[in-house]
């Protein structure tokens, strides 16, 4: 199996209000995000690749037109806007238009991460 991957940055907010008050992701508060996009192949393309890194592009301009610098709450429409939601999220959205997909890593920390593999 052959696999890729690419990461994505972006500086956004979100507040996680269902939790009690005392806990620190109650409080409004933001992270540097770094989005790791996996795509795996049992095989590779004509031109040598799993996918060639260009055709990610999308992904960077929907990253940065739609989520960075913004409050993930209002783009999202709700306050449980985790890592593990957003691995989710951001792998759903690049399997559509990147079969390949095989996982996304989504860090607010260099020490955390939630992880979306089915």
């Amino acid at each position: 199996m052959y696999r890729i991957t690419k990461e994505f940055h972006l500086s956004a907010s979100h507040q996680l209000d269902h939790l009690p008050a005392d806990h620190q992701c109650a409080r409004l508060h933001g992270h540097n995000y770094i989005v790791v996009v996996e795509l795996a192949a049992e095989s590779l393309n004509d031109d040598g690749f799993v996918r060639d890194y260009h055709d990610l592009s999308p992904l960077k301009r929907y990253i940065d037109d739609t989520l960075d610098h913004r409050h993930l709450n209002d783009v999202f429409g709700h306050s449980k806007v985790t890592s593990e939601f957003l691995a989710r999220h951001f792998y759903d959205w690049c399997k559509q238009r990147f079969p390949e997909t095989s996982s996304v890593r989504v860090s607010e920390t260099p020490k955390t991460w939630a992880e979306y593999r089915p």
